[in-house]
């Protein structure tokens, strides 16, 4: 459930995992300079945007429902993909309160400073949460562990604690386009981050990552991923991998574990219901991005995989619920 950088081997990635990378595009990003003293507890809720934190000096610990205590030291960063609940305090257990209660400064557009504590020994902490452009969820972050460590901030990226530290100097020095530069910063961070996980992690012989790892599936998925909405057939995207139609089928199957008209069909599912339920595209837009002929011919597809017509997720909004349905 805990991932540390000490523990993430393996061989690198191909050019395909990059291409799926374009699809993690954060946005309203929020950044916080942290001065805290001893005794303090901070409860962040569960929510829908990604987190992490970074040890600018001293120490603290985190801890989730499903993993913890952790400590973690000076230049170390904590990076939650998928915002679940978690408790940073001075101690590995003790009194905590929720974020909303402590007293922040505004002090530029997006960013604050919160300092807050008994008067004891310090920690500094530089502090962000950040959103995702639809599609909301990627199948990367659903892979990634609930908590990913990083300790001494390289995680085998080198580039990693200089851009951490440039971060921290535009939270405390808020020069003219602090927020402009942070929002770059703050991508690049996240980004590095995911890759370095996904490049390096070790897994096994199926699932998504061991299939945009493959040099012929990848090149099928980037391939679904980049273009959703092309008219895809099954040849199409065998002469992509450079296989025969009936070898590109069972390799497919056998490592996504789903044959390719499925994991495209359920893309695409994915995304309507992003598109539906977050940006409240119309039905009609939502089949057209996607390749569909006519609106019924998609909305039947929808209901068919999600279980609930696209006009109903448009309306009520319940893509957050439904995210995870279609890649399942």
């Amino acid at each position: 459930m805990l991932a540390h950088s000490s523990e993430i081997v393996g061989e690198p990635s191909c050019d395909y995992l990059s291409e799926v990378l374009q699809d993690l595009r954060p946005s309203g990003a929020s950044y916080g300079h942290c001065r805290l003293t001893r005794p303090w507890g901070v409860e962040f809720p569960h929510d829908r945007t990604a987190r992490f934190h970074f040890v600018i000096h001293g120490d603290c610990w985190l801890r989730t429902a499903e993993v913890g205590p952790v400590q973690l030291h000076t230049g170390d960063v904590a990076f939650l993909p998928r915002g679940v609940a978690h408790v940073l305090s001075d101690m590995p257990q003790g009194r905590t309160k929720p974020l909303a209660e402590f007293p922040s400064e505004k002090i530029g557009q997006k960013t604050y400073r919160l300092s807050a504590g008994g008067g004891g020994s310090q920690t500094l902490m530089s502090c962000c949460s950040v959103n995702f452009d639809e599609p909301t969820i990627h199948p990367l972050l659903e892979l990634m562990p609930p908590v990913l460590l990083v300790q001494g901030g390289t995680a085998g990226d080198t580039m990693l604690p200089t851009l951490l530290d440039a971060m921290a100097d535009e939270v405390m020095e808020q020069r003219v386009g602090a927020a402009t530069v942070l929002a770059r910063l703050a991508d690049v961070v996240i980004t590095r981050l995911v890759r370095s996980w996904a490049e390096n992690f070790h897994v096994g012989t199926t699932g998504w990552l061991a299939a945009i790892r493959d040099p012929k599936i990848g090149s099928a998925l980037a391939a679904i991923h980049r273009r959703p909405g092309n008219a895809w057939s099954i040849e199409g995207l065998a002469k992509i991998a450079g296989m025969s139609r009936s070898m590109f089928c069972d390799r497919f199957a056998a490592i996504v574990g789903m044959p390719p008209a499925g994991y495209l069909a359920r893309w695409r599912m994915h995304l309507a219901s992003s598109w539906l339920g977050h940006e409240r595209v119309t039905v009609a837009e939502a089949a057209q991005r996607l390749g569909y002929q006519s609106e019924a011919a998609f909305s039947r597809a929808f209901k068919r995989l999600m279980g609930v017509s696209p006009s109903s997720i448009r309306r009520s909004g319940l893509a957050g619920d439904l995210r995870n349905t279609a890649l399942c």
